[in-house]
């Protein structure tokens, strides 16, 4: 059950100690399934910023790609085990992008596992555009935004995790996520960080 929270990057100083800037020429900004199933986590500052964030991408010449979580394949039966059984089904209102953002025209990857790199094309993707930095917005900070920013870190990208723009069920989980990902992954900024440069 969702908890409000919110996590100030003071909080996470200690290891959020690499500093970087977005090479927009080379970034994309991935949108991690923000589907209607997710609605409990979905609050509308998480909207607004990644709604900041895309415009920003489109004023910058950045790609965005959203991806959209299924479990139409066999590759999810270990999610389905995990979470009793429960399944997120290809086409159903739950699968759906939620009405605010507007995927129309963008790159959609229908995935099936917490990583958007498992089993899709993303990587092809990023390596045709040339891109070298990733930017990872959506849901869940501690599930699929984390796998997906630490595979896209062993394939080599530089990884951007916009903190304010990423959501969970609760501040620790959230929490203890950007510690583990500015450690050894991922440069940790806020919206405001990203669009004011």
């Amino acid at each position: 059950m969702y908890q409000p929270y919110s996590v100030s990057l003071d909080e996470i100083s200690e290891y959020n100690i690499r500093k970087s800037t977005i090479n927009h020429k080379k970034a994309a900004l991935i949108v991690i399934d923000m589907q209607e199933t997710f609605r409990s986590i979905i609050k509308d500052t998480l909207v607004e910023n990644i709604k900041k964030m895309i415009k920003h991408a489109d004023t910058n010449g950045v790609k965005v790609i959203f991806t959209r979580h299924n479990d139409h394949f066999p590759q999810s039966k270990s999610l389905m085990k995990w979470w009793d059984g429960q399944s997120l089904e290809k086409n159903s209102d739950n699968w759906q992008i939620i009405k605010e953002l507007d995927p129309t025209s963008r790159t959609i990857i229908d995935k099936n596992q917490y990583s958007a790199f498992f089993g899709t094309n993303l990587n092809d993707i990023l390596q045709e555009a040339g891109i070298e930095d990733v930017i990872i917005t959506g849901v869940m900070t501690n599930c699929c935004c984390e796998t997906t920013s630490r595979d896209a870190f062993q394939l080599g990208y530089r990884v951007f995790f916009i903190n304010d723009a990423t959501s969970t069920d609760n501040k620790d989980l959230h929490l203890s996520t950007l510690k583990t990902l500015s450690y050894g992954f991922a440069y940790i900024q806020n919206t405001n960080n990203v669009i004011t440069k």
